[in-house]
């Protein structure tokens, strides 16, 4: 399943990831307060992920690259793994918009 969704044991906050057919990580959200709002998380990345202009490229302070997506209002939804390469990047940001189109959600809390 791409989505999975879990809680940290450290905060007791939600997260959730997508996972590539390979099982590589590709995108990792930010911390929620509740489960409701990773699931809610889960519907933006679908709904935000096929428009590339929702996609921002960015590099780290060592110069690895890594994209951001945000929603509509701006806000970030999910950041990227580190990447060695822009091309190595951009072909993370599409496996993003083909992942995110599988609405297959795993419920790792329980």
């Amino acid at each position: 399943m791409p989505f999975e969704i879990f809680q940290s044991e450290k905060t007791n906050k939600y997260y959730f990831r997508l996972k590539a057919k390979n099982g590589e990580i590709i995108l990792q959200s930010e911390a929620y307060e509740s489960m409701q709002s990773a699931e809610n998380g889960v519907q933006s990345v679908m709904t935000n992920a096929r428009d590339e202009k929702n996609f921002e490229e960015r590099s780290s302070k060592d110069g690895q690259c890594y994209f951001v997506l945000k929603a509509a209002n701006g806000s970030i939804i999910g950041k990227s793994e580190l990447y060695k390469s822009k091309s190595g990047m951009q072909n993370g940001i599409k496996s993003v918009q083909e992942n995110a189109k599988d609405e297959k959600v795993k419920d790792l809390t329980t």
